[in-house]
């Protein structure tokens, strides 16, 4: 859909017209599932994340399957003049982590759910730590939401956005254009957990149910397997939020720490950058 589906916000059409020449343009496409997004209700779409370019192509393939996606992102980004106020006005969801507002992300994503809107999340909460990319362990939210709202949970796999632009990295390579793989799967069953408590196991089930979902789905594109267990960053000595790095005796709560990955290099090492 060139400016985005009709309901969209006039923000959202805006930035549908100005970056969606740019990606066909810039991109070759591989784009799979679409049968499985729901229509006419509110959902939650997760992703696995392998680049800073990758919200694009998510955001992409939900708009030319009809979809308006609803992104949970970190609240920086919203405070960047222009782009904030397009973010805004095209209704996407600021995220405050860790402070008191944390929360507000939470009750509006719920809220959107309810009004039939598709909620985009990424559940690892940054570009994954993994040294070989595969999807490393999730965070709780997307399980959170999906319990509360009973609403469909699908994941959407991807991989090719990483040749484009390499995790943490700064220099962008868009020739000869790469092909983008996505493909969305059938929604992720959590319905033996609605009756159940939101405890903390219930929750850790509901988000491996969903990182493992995510994970077959990147084994299919990438046609290789996983290896075994989740990756944690904190049990591997990894900082979680910004540029990958060794962690202190006070950030981490893993026994080891690890020299940075040769995939994080960073092109300018006198910037650091956030997690997206």
């Amino acid at each position: 859909m060139r400016i985005g589906p009709r309901h969209s916000p006039p923000a959202y059409r805006f930035a549908v017209s100005v970056l969606r020449p740019l990606l066909m343009s810039l991109t070759k496409r591989e784009w799979s599932g679409a049968e499985n997004l729901p229509r006419g209700r509110g959902f939650v779409a997760v992703s696995n994340h392998v680049s800073h370019v990758d919200p694009f192509i998510f955001a992409h393939f939900l708009n030319d399957s009809g979809i308006v996606p609803h992104f949970l992102g970190k609240v920086e980004v919203f405070r960047i003049p222009l782009i904030g106020a397009i973010l805004r006005g095209a209704e996407q969801i600021p995220v405050y982590r860790e402070t008191g507002q944390a929360s507000d992300a939470y009750r509006a994503a719920v809220e959107a759910v309810g009004e039939g809107k598709c909620i985009a999340i990424y559940p690892e909460g940054t570009v994954t730590r993994e040294p070989n990319l595969w999807p490393m362990r999730g965070k709780t939210g997307a399980a959170r939401i999906a319990l509360e709202t009973r609403c469909p949970i699908i994941p959407i796999a991807q991989w090719g956005a990483q040749q484009v632009l390499a995790p943490y990295g700064h220099r962008p390579s868009v020739l000869p254009r790469h092909t983008m793989q996505v493909r969305a799967g059938t929604p992720v069953d959590l319905s033996d957990l609605y009756d159940q408590p939101v405890t903390t196991e219930v929750l850790a089930d509901a988000t491996e149910r969903i990182m493992a979902a995510l994970t077959r789905g990147v084994e299919e594109l990438r046609g290789d397997t996983a290896p075994a267990g989740r990756f944690d960053p904190r049990e591997q000595g990894i900082t979680v939020t910004g540029r990958p790095r060794a962690a202190k005796p006070t950030e981490r709560s893993g026994p080891r720490e690890r020299e940075q990955p040769p995939q994080w290099a960073d092109d300018h090492p006198d910037k650091v950058e956030d997690d997206a």
